[in-house]
């Protein structure tokens, strides 16, 4: 244990040398510590050191403050003052190998004062080198670090003797042979008289949060990676928001995109009805969106809601509102999609998924600018740009009664084809760099690009899912490849492959030459009844849907709730056939090998019995409708 106030001793020397006489604490003698200045070298024995101006000093650390912050600031100068403490220490081993640690100990603060940092004076020490046990209390007075924050920042309410605590610790650990905090419980800056510390070994302090905190200040921190990763970000995002930026977060250089865009920008400072129409996938909602930021109505509210993806008894009270008890369940009147978007943008997406009961209602918003809420009387006026898309023929569907001709021509006043990405070859790698940007920030991974097999096959493949199976591909991309990495095609490949379509949904016919009075004489020439015609329309249509109701039910020209109504009738008939006995009168019969012509049209009956089955006048003209689908069920 020792108590004492240091001291020292400089004696000039007429070559030059200053000695350092160290305080006999032992029995062992005094040890001199050459501090030389010769031919611009300044030496503490064989040690390089400089003599730096303080106000210099201060300067870099208000930069360091100012740009990195206190928290960075604290932990280099943290880690600074240890790498300071342990050079020291083993400067002052190599030089007393046989002191005493006590000695050794007290060799530390005493170069800390000569190197002109702090006036240390050990308060309290205890050593214990067998049970590896260590306790430290100095003061410090005159502390550097203290009287520049001062005279920066003024009267601190924390320590922030960063460097000196760091070089306490650094010095005692190397000492020690494991590692040793020394926290600063006083300083001057923070307005006590001086500065104090302690300094324990680390399972000593206990499970302290302030603890914790200091500890994470000693562990290296890697800001220049960090902050060539944020330039890097930064700089690709500049470039993603560059000239060929347009409508928002849109990129894109070629001429279909160009062309697009300028209709958008026509039409964006007026109030017309835009109807979008294009494949699914190509980005519709994103050109809604920018025709709304380039609009004179961008600082109002921009809503978007998906016909489709609503069933057709909440898809009114979505859009127009619902009032309390309008149905079971309306527990409380709240605003539709209109009057929320009320001054603003209103974008329907799927238009032609609408009941014809929303489409009366839709056409008197567009053309009087008012509706009423579901289950309620009072007439509501609203000022909404009307925005919509969709990705059927909406002529055909006028023809075919399935969508209201007077709300067609309302829509139609400024339609705008979208391209799809087959059209936009030009922009893949604008959009592949926009989307490796985008989800190597979500999902924490620096991937720099894709490589040239990999693009090839991206321009090459025709994306029957345009621009968001391209998103998807990449993010999976981004996910799979190596950090730091690119995007190879293996990578790719299991998306970019399309296996061929089965046996089952192989086409009934496969000459696209023939005509539709062909095609049907063909049909009724192999037997086919309506009943399996129509199942297998049914179940091309959804298997080349994936499952998707909505769009199978735009493959064969109708609605969903029509598509849901017929397979819900033919899962009834295919129930009730399984509950039939053999031998009934709903049995199987034989097929005849053909069917002779049909007699002229005087002689027909109005209803033919044929295996089993009643076929209509009307049900053969609606297989001679429906049969023209037959083709695009075949190889894509």
């Amino acid at each position: 244990m020792l108590t004492q106030t240091a001291k020292e001793t400089l004696n000039l020397q007429s070559d030059g040398e200053t000695m350092i006489d160290q305080p006999a604490i032992s029995t062992a003698p005094p040890q001199p510590f050459k501090l030389v200045f010769r031919d611009g070298h300044i030496s503490l024995d064989d040690q390089r050191m400089l003599l730096i101006h303080a106000g210099a000093f201060s300067a870099l650390r208000k930069e360091m403050m100012d740009s990195l912050g206190a928290d960075r600031t604290r932990g280099l100068l943290t880690r600074m003052g240890y790498a300071a403490g342990l050079q020291d220490f083993y400067m002052a081993h190599e030089k007393m190998p046989d002191a005493e640690p006590l000695e050794l100990m007290e060799v530390g603060p005493r170069l800390h004062m000569l190197e002109g940092i702090v006036n240390a004076r050990p308060v309290h020490i205890e050593i214990d080198m067998e049970e590896g046990r260590f306790f430290g209390e100095f003061e410090w007075s005159g502390s550097f670090e203290a009287e520049v924050y001062a005279q920066q920042f003024g009267v601190s309410d924390e320590p922030v003797c960063w460097h000196q605590v760091g070089y306490a610790c650094g010095y005692t650990s190397a000492l020690m042979g494991k590692f040793i905090l020394f926290r600063e419980m006083e300083c001057a800056a923070a307005g006590s008289t001086g500065c104090r510390i302690i300094g324990k070994v680390l399972d000593d302090w206990g499970d302290n949060e302030d603890v914790k905190a200091d500890l994470r200040y000693f562990k290296p921190d890697a800001i220049a990676e960090q902050i060539l990763q944020l330039q890097t970000q930064v700089e690709e995002l500049r470039h993603a928001f560059d000239e060929r930026t347009t409508l928002g977060d849109m990129v894109g250089d070629s001429e279909a995109f160009r062309q697009s865009c300028d209709l958008i920008r026509r039409g964006a400072k007026s109030t017309v009805t835009v109807l979008l129409l294009g494949e699914t996938g190509v980005g519709k909602e994103m050109f809604a969106r920018g025709l709304h930021s380039v609009s004179n109505r961008a600082d109002k509210p921009f809503l978007a809601i998906n016909c489709a993806a609503l069933p057709e008894q909440l898809l009114e009270s979505e859009l127009f509102g619902v009032e309390k008890g309008a149905f079971t369940g309306a527990h409380v009147s709240r605003p539709g999609r209109f009057e929320r978007a009320d001054g603003g943008t209103l974008f329907l997406d799927e238009v032609g998924e609408l009941s014809f009961s929303a489409q009366a209602k839709l056409l008197r918003v567009l053309q009087e600018g008012e509706f009423e809420r579901v289950g309620d009387t009072r007439v509501r006026t609203v000022d909404v740009r009307l925005v919509a898309a969709t990705n059927v023929d909406l002529q055909e569907a006028v023809r075919t009664g399935h969508f209201r001709a007077d709300l067609y021509y309302r829509l139609n006043i400024y339609p705008v084809r979208v391209p799809p990405l087959r059209e936009r070859v030009e922009d893949i790698p604008y959009l592949i760099k926009r989307f490796i940007v985008k989800h190597s920030v979500r999902h924490d991974k620096e991937v720099r690009g894709v490589t040239p097999e990999a693009m090839q096959a991206l321009q090459e493949y025709n994306w029957p899912g345009n621009i968001r199976e391209l998103e998807n591909m990449i993010e999976r991309g981004v996910i799979l490849a190596q950090h730091h990495g690119m995007i190879e095609l293996a990578d790719l490949f299991p998306s970019i492959t399309i296996a061929p379509p089965s046996e089952s949904m192989a086409p009934i016919c496969v000459d696209s030459s023939l005509s539709l009075e062909k095609m049907v004489n063909l049909l009724i020439d192999r037997n086919t009844s309506l009943e399996e015609l129509e199942n297998r329309l049914l179940d091309a249509a959804v298997a080349r849907s994936r499952g998707n109701l909505g769009c199978a039910a735009r493959l064969l020209g109708m609605t969903r709730p029509q598509l849901t109504s017929e397979k819900s009738k033919r899962s009834k008939r295919t129930t009730k056939a399984r509950r039939r006995t053999p031998g009934s009168a709903f049995s199987a019969r034989a097929i005849p090998a053909a069917t002779p012509c049909p007699p002229p049209r005087s002689a027909r009956p109005s209803r033919t019995r044929r295996d089993g089955n009643l076929v209509t006048r009307q049900a053969i003209r609606r297989c001679a409708n429906n049969a023209s689908a037959l083709w695009r069920f075949g190889p894509a």
